[in-house]
């Protein structure tokens, strides 16, 4: 492949995998919703927390739990001084993992 100076843009990658596999961009973009759907399932409200695409990546659903407010914590920018730290309610994050095979594609 030629050295590409910009990431590609959807339309550049449908009509590349497209030409790799002989389907059509409809089709192919069709495959890719229902990739995204599969993926909105998975580690949605009612799914497992995990989705596996295999030998690329990992998707993750991290739950972050509730920080509770502090007083007279230590600056870490101004030794000497204390702070008051904010509560922070609990919250869900989004973890992305390279798998071997993309590990080994840099």
């Amino acid at each position: 492949m030629p050295k590409m100076e910009k990431p590609m843009t959807k339309s550049e990658l449908l009509a590349k995998i497209a030409d790799d596999t002989g389907l059509s961009k409809k089709e192919v973009g069709a495959v890719l919703e229902s990739l995204g759907g599969c993926i909105a399932a998975s580690i949605g409200k009612n799914g497992c927390g995990k989705f596996v695409l295999p030998g690329l990546l990992k998707v993750q659903k991290k739950k972050i739990p509730a920080r509770p407010a502090k007083t007279g914590v230590p600056n870490p920018f101004k030794p000497g001084e204390l702070m008051d730290v904010k509560a922070r309610p609990a919250s869900n994050k989004v973890v992305i993992r390279p798998l071997k095979n993309m590990k080994g594609m840099v």
